[in-house]
């Protein structure tokens, strides 16, 4: 459909928990077209949430599989109402994001996680993951609920000035 520009701090869509889709109609279904196209085109992203195109409902797509700290991946997901049903095993590892493109961070994350939600089709899912799947799929659901990733970071002393790449 079509590639969106994502909005950044201090934009209130980004602090501001999403809304429940009742049903999922064909404008729900476009957004997360929408929502693969701006990943795919963002170069190292492996995530987005409605909120970073500025839109507040609870949908999200995560796609880990070219990346190289990814050990686990169920390729493309995308997930409305997501619920995070359990958590275990904890790890801090570097974040970034792209409503937050000068800086990254150091947070603690669950490495084990199983999370439900519907897929675009409506049917329920159960995806139960680990490592980077996990804690992308994490970072996106907080996303859902208001917190960026600075909201999490280990403290003051652990967040960077993201690299320039040439």
């Amino acid at each position: 459909m079509s590639i969106r520009s994502v909005v950044t701090l201090p934009n209130q869509t980004l602090v501001t928990r999403a809304k429940t889709v009742e049903r999922i109609g064909e404008a729900e279904k476009a957004l997360c077209v929408d929502l693969v196209d701006t990943m795919r085109a963002s170069p190292a992203c492996v995530g987005l949430a409605a909120q970073q195109v500025g839109e507040l409902i609870r949908v999200f797509v995560v796609d880990v599989t070219e990346h190289p700290k990814a050990k686990v991946t169920h390729g493309l997901i995308t997930l409305f109402n997501p619920e995070i049903i359990s958590t275990s095993g904890h790890e801090v590892a570097r974040e970034g994001c792209m409503s937050i493109p000068h800086f990254t961070g150091d947070v603690e994350r669950a490495t084990h996680v199983v999370v439900r939600g519907q897929c675009p089709g409506g049917e329920e899912v159960i995806i139960e993951t680990e490592g980077f799947e996990a804690r992308a799929l994490l970072h996106e659901i907080d996303h859902l609920d208001g917190k960026v990733f600075l909201d999490r970071v280990t403290g003051p002393h652990a967040i960077f000035k993201r690299r320039t790449y040439r």
